[in-house]
């Protein structure tokens, strides 16, 4: 089998508050293959921005650090590497976009300016040549009269245009890994669609690994290939996205999937969670979703279930234990 470009293993990070230790992120593991798009989907403070930021090295310390665990970019460990040597391999080997482009880009300097930096930095290239390469690269993100273009500022690009120049940006040292967190989530339901083209586009000619972190499983149905759902800083369930989207195996991600109106099937109420996310301080024994979910039983309140096979996914769910199951409680 490929080696993975992105392998988490039991990756745990923390961060120290006045309430106590929150592991915001906790014993997580997953690999992305080369030209994969693994979907990361949960709630707000399921995790996922934490997972993003901790593989990047962008963990403020203190109170925040990675605790435990590890994580490998095409092999090599770099969740423990210098704060000089994790900057080299941000924008080389790890390209990132995130939600708002205009934190992305600075409003001082061209979008060319900015593009030419990052790929003279990153690779050897005359100013002249990553001029030429920067065109391109607006070109194939979509971006009309390039050669225009990129000597206009930030502001002079609409919010769809902007984040394609953080795509550009984010792709300019041909990186072996394309994180996107929440890409699509301040742009209009066309230009999100024309984002994920263009994502999909990309990963499938370059053979670039992404990781795609949003909350929108519509974004995910369209755009990955694998899905991991997240809660409380764990993973509740990964597999297939189609699997996980048409036969969830979880009862977190049952009620996700059911909550989510479909268009030619009427129904008179949406699938609902009863009660809310557990804060991170004061995380439930054993799996942390049983005091909301319907099929909860003793074992479930006591010992905490790691990713175990149900159908062509993983779940952590006490359910798929073929040794016993609820009779094992």
């Amino acid at each position: 089998m490929t080696e993975p470009i992105l392998s988490l293993r039991g990756l745990v990070t923390e961060f120290r508050t006045a309430d106590g230790v929150v592991h915001a992120v906790d014993h997580v593991s997953y690999d992305i293959y080369p030209g994969e798009t693994l979907g990361v989907v949960g709630e707000s403070g399921s995790g996922k921005s934490v997972t993003v930021m901790s593989i990047l090295g962008l963990i403020p310390s203190p109170p925040g650090r990675i605790a435990g665990g590890e994580v490998r970019l095409a092999g090599l460990r770099i969740d423990k590497l210098p704060y000089d040597e994790m900057r080299k391999i941000r924008g080389r080997e790890i390209g990132a976009i995130f939600q708002d482009p205009l934190t992305s880009l600075n409003p001082l300097y061209t979008v060319g300016q900015q593009l030419v930096e990052t790929i003279t930095t990153h690779l050897s290239m005359s100013s002249a040549k990553a001029r030429t390469r920067a065109i391109e690269l607006l070109a194939s993100t979509g971006i009309p009269a390039p050669d225009r273009r990129i000597d206009h500022y930030p502001h002079q690009f609409s919010g769809g245009m902007r984040q394609r120049v953080v795509i550009a940006l984010a792709l300019a040292a041909e990186p072996k890994l394309l994180i996107a967190d929440e890409p699509t989530t301040a742009l209009d339901v066309s230009i999100q669609a024309q984002i994920i083209s263009l994502l999909k586009k990309l990963c499938r000619e370059h053979g670039t690994a992404v990781m795609l972190v949003t909350h929108d499983m519509g974004v995910i149905a369209e755009t990955a290939d694998r899905v991991a759902v997240m809660y409380a800083g764990r993973i509740a369930e990964i597999g297939p996205v189609s699997d996980v989207i048409h036969r969830p195996q979880h009862p977190y991600t049952v009620g996700l999937m059911g909550s989510i109106p479909t268009f030619g099937h009427e129904k008179e109420r949406l699938t609902q969670i009863d009660g809310s996310m557990p804060r991170l301080t004061a995380i439930p024994t054993g799996c942390a979703f049983h005091p909301r979910c319907v099929h909860a039983f003793d074992r479930c309140s006591r010992e905490r279930p790691g990713l175990l096979p149900a159908g062509t996914s993983m779940a952590a769910c006490w359910l798929h234990d073929v040794t016993g199951g609820r009779a094992a409680a």
